[in-house]
């Protein structure tokens, strides 16, 4: 059974001048601790395609299953706590909280779900990813790598089945890009979380198990 099936998914909205398709017919399937680039121009579709994955988004037509589930046959309470067991997410932005540490910021998420010593299971993943000295420092003070270091730690320190990382070296210098994308792929292969990334880069594309193009919405 895949970890993931995406199946004939469509997106349509409606504006000033009619329907605008935004995806149209997207199907794949991915197995635990794959890892597959979604890749294509800005405006493909290829964000919405992630939120849909999530469950934050829903489509026009078709399903998405994750662990044995059909994310759209739970209402919004129980897609959310699907999300909070299965699911870690990496953004461009980084998405941390400036009035919380380092340390801090990775505990959220642990504690949030009720899980057991949060404060030391953050502070392990600090240090895997290189902050071990860095746990009480407010982003403020943080480079954009060290950042982003942080959002990966607190992805994968709930240990989710799959992560969505939407061009997560995107405002990133080229050399704290390749360290990002290397400590990401080292974690997907030591904890076994299945990768779905987002970029329109073709060499990180080529790093990945499996690669999938949009263009306009649909897969090329």
């Amino acid at each position: 059974m895949p970890l993931i099936s995406v199946s004939h998914v469509s997106k349509s909205v409606q504006d000033a001048t009619g329907t605008l398709d935004i995806l149209r017919d997207i199907h794949f399937d991915l197995a635990a601790k794959q890892s597959l680039a979604i890749v294509g121009a800005s405006g493909s579709g290829k964000s919405t395609l992630l939120s849909i994955m999530a469950g934050l988004d829903t489509p026009s037509q078709g399903t998405v299953v994750l662990a044995g589930q059909d994310l759209f046959a739970l209402n919004e309470d129980a897609r959310a706590a699907l999300r909070a067991r299965q699911i870690g997410f990496v953004f461009q932005s980084f998405q941390l909280l400036g009035h919380m540490t380092a340390l801090e910021n990775v505990m959220l998420p642990l504690e949030l779900s009720g899980r057991p010593h949060p404060r030391q299971a953050a502070r392990d993943m600090l240090e895997r990813v290189g902050l071990g000295e860095r746990l009480n420092h407010y982003p403020k003070v943080l480079s954009g790598g060290e950042q982003q270091r942080v959002a990966l730690a607190r992805a994968f320190v709930v240990q989710p089945s799959l992560l969505l990382a939407d061009e997560p070296t995107g405002s990133l210098d080229h050399a704290s890009g390749e360290r990002i994308m290397a400590l990401m792929f080292a974690l997907n292969q030591e904890l076994g979380t299945t990768l779905v990334l987002v970029t329109h880069d073709p060499k990180l594309a080529a790093r990945c198990d499996q690669s999938i193009t949009i263009e306009a919405g649909q897969m090329v």
